[in-house]
């Protein structure tokens, strides 16, 4: 993957295409991405206890990997990433100013 958690990324489609927004949680499996505030859904929940009343609560709902961009730390801008070999590591860097990710 080559978006992980608390990354910035750029929104590319959907409701909030051009938003940026930093990375909560990431689900490998699925190819999808949870993003801080962004992509907002309105989940209802059921009243659990006698005399409290239900509520619709406002959460960040997934999105798919391909629909967000890593945007670079250094140079500020949304960028492709590419991979370095340094020793053992493997290390992502952005493809417009060559900076470690």
């Amino acid at each position: 993957m080559k978006i992980k958690k608390n990354d910035q990324v750029k929104i590319l489609a959907g409701k909030d295409r051009g938003k940026t927004g930093k990375v909560l949680r990431v689900l490998s499996a699925e190819e999808k991405i949870i993003i801080e505030g962004l992509n907002i859904v309105k989940k209802h929940v059921k009243a659990r206890k006698e005399g409290e009343s239900g509520q619709r609560i406002e959460i960040p709902g997934k999105l798919n990997i391909s629909n967000a961009m890593l945007v670079c730390p250094k140079c500020g801008k949304a960028t492709r990433v590419g991979y370095k070999i340094a020793g053992k590591n493997k290390l992502r860097i952005c493809k417009q100013c060559k900076a470690e990710v």
